[in-house]
């Protein structure tokens, strides 16, 4: 199991890392990294001051979006459930939303859609209601006292699209080139954001990871159920609350500052599973690495596929066309008993 390990967290990390400096490399602007990491201008400026605090970015709701699909659907037995399906996303977004309008209402203390990513407030908000919604779902998901998967990922779907209705009501609220940003932020971007803020994200998400992967032993016993995990001695309701509370918040803090990225915590861990097989203590710190860098990539290819046209379209949006056919697959196949 440790070379199977190691293995596997060595071509993660190789991975990310291959896909850091992909993005740095790719843009508008042609860039020499050796020119750049040498200190020559404007290779240097646009590498540390544009480039690669995007890619880090990227990097780091990726791996907070994956390891959180990785837990969720080992809590629910389902490789369908993730973030963005279960509705912990949109609540995050709501949460954000909310936090926002707030902080407009009380005189503008903190400017209103221009810090969006890393206005406390709106992190503060994020990662309040990507608990609420985790709690809401896992609460109303119950038939009879126990916890039924099909239940909850249609809660989740319920609860998504309350979320959205609310927070168009919300956008009546403000401006309209405020409700223009809110708009392109919901739809999951990866901005150009201060290093402080992209480090203050990147600490609550290691530490939400690393509480997923001390608990990815108790998670291999709670895939086989509740009553099992229990008679093997596992306290079920101390580890799906920890883990609730550390998806809740590795999500919260990716969506504050990237919006509502879909489907990343539903691609990486089925790929990643169909490679490295089921043991929860291997899958999650592997799926993180792996999502980390397939955020990325798709960041980059959002970034230069659109460069003849002089636009660039959300991240959100291509992490949808992948995701939503992948879905749709994995629920047919689930229905045919697959």
């Amino acid at each position: 199991m440790r070379g199977r390990a190691a293995l596997a967290l060595g071509a993660g990390a190789l991975a990310l890392l291959a896909s850091l400096a992909l993005s740095c490399a790719l843009g508008a602007q042609p860039l020499s990294l050796p020119a750049a990491l040498a200190g020559a201008e404007p290779d240097r400026a646009i590498l540390l001051g544009l480039r690669l605090p995007r890619a880090l970015l990227g990097a780091v709701v990726g791996v907070a979006l994956a390891a959180s699909g990785t837990a969720l659907q080992a809590l629910l037995r389902n490789p369908l459930a993730e973030p963005f399906v279960l509705g912990v996303s949109g609540g995050a977004a709501l949460g954000g939303a909310l936090a926002l309008l707030a902080a407009g209402l009380l005189g503008g203390l903190w400017a209103p859609l221009a810090a969006l990513g890393h206005a406390s407030p709106v992190a503060a908000g994020a990662v309040a209601g990507a608990a609420g919604a985790t709690v809401l779902v896992f609460a109303v998901g119950r038939v009879g006292g126990r916890l039924v998967p099909e239940a909850a990922l249609l809660v989740g779907v319920v609860f998504n699209s309350f979320a959205a209705a609310v927070i168009t009501v919300l956008k009546v609220l403000v401006a309209p080139e405020q409700a223009a940003r809110l708009l392109y932020w919901l739809m999951g971007s990866l901005g150009y954001e201060p290093a402080g803020a992209i480090a203050a994200t990147a600490a609550v998400v290691l530490a939400a990871v690393g509480a997923l992967v001390a608990l990815s032993a108790q998670l291999n016993l709670l895939s086989l159920g509740d009553e099992e995990a229990a008679s093997l001695g596992v306290e079920v309701g101390r580890v799906r609350a920890a883990v609730l509370l550390s998806a809740s918040a590795a999500t919260g803090a990716a969506v504050a500052l990237s919006g509502m990225v879909g489907f990343v915590g539903l691609i990486v861990p089925h790929l990643v599973r169909r490679v490295l097989g089921p043991d929860h203590r291997i899958l999650v710190p592997a799926s993180a690495l792996f999502g980390g860098a397939f955020l990325v990539l798709a960041d980059a290819a959002a970034r230069v596929a659109f460069l003849p046209l002089g636009s660039e379209p959300p991240v959100g949006a291509l992490t949808a066309l992948v995701g939503g056919p992948l879905f749709l697959w994995l629920l047919r196949r689930r229905e045919q008993g697959g």
